[in-house]
């Protein structure tokens, strides 16, 4: 008998609030194949857990005897061991374009949007986790939470500065794949799937090209994203 896939995915105090943009790639990846999965709630003081597959960080996807970590990488194993599914990255041109998208999002998006909603990170986790979170996070971005707190509204025109070449393309098109959602559309998607799980922040206005794109997104694979309960739902 086949063993189910599991996820091991990042949570705050409560586990219905799995805010982790990497695990949110890869839930809608499965679902982009169709693949069912049990999810496990992870926590950063629960090192022990994941301490098979040899790293520290989440998501990590185990399929029978094996597993693989790091969202990139499992986006390529699930085209490579499931090439009869709906692919992820398509052909070589296709993951080239979504690579780049890939190192956009780490660059440019993720460190614009952390800057807004590390101090609402911080405030759903676990007390176990607290601690850990506010001195690592702190040092990476070299100022206290308190202080990003204080930047907000600085914080958010920068990252509507960066948001211009996505909400370009929205324009033209529904998704960044084209006519239907596929890898590219969940690594860029996770980053505003995770702010509002855990923010109440308002990034986009109403008439914003890619605020209709992430209410597509929402609405995507039966509405599986949508089903985590928003921040102001809480």
């Amino acid at each position: 008998m086949t063993l189910p896939l599991r996820l091991y995915e990042l949570t705050g105090a409560d586990d219905s609030c799995r805010f982790s943009p990497y695990c949110w790639r890869i839930r809608l990846a499965l679902a982009h194949k169709g693949l069912p999965v049990e999810t496990v709630a992870w926590r950063f003081h629960e090192k022990e857990a994941i301490a098979f597959s040899g790293q520290g960080k989440v998501p990590v996807l185990v399929d029978g005897e094996q597993w693989v970590s790091d969202s990139w990488a499992i986006a390529e194993y699930l085209d490579r061991q499931y090439p009869e599914l709906p692919s992820l990255l398509g052909d070589a041109s296709l993951t080239a374009v979504t690579r780049f998208v890939n190192q956009w999002v780490a660059d440019s998006v993720h460190p614009a949007l952390a800057r807004l909603i590390l101090p609402d990170v911080h405030a759903v986790l676990e007390d176990a986790d607290q601690d850990y979170f506010k001195r690592t996070r702190e040092a990476a971005f070299g100022v206290s939470l308190d202080t990003l707190a204080a930047q907000r509204e600085t914080s958010l025109e920068r990252f509507g500065e960066v948001l211009k070449p996505l909400r370009s393309t929205l324009v033209a098109q529904e998704y960044l794949a084209g006519a239907a959602p596929a890898y590219a559309d969940h690594i860029v998607f996770g980053a505003f799937q995770w702010a509002r799980i855990v923010s109440t922040q308002t990034l986009l206005a109403q008439d914003d090209p890619i605020a209709a794109w992430c209410e597509r997104m929402l609405d995507a694979y039966n509405g599986l994203a949508r089903q985590t309960p928003a921040a102001a739902e809480r």
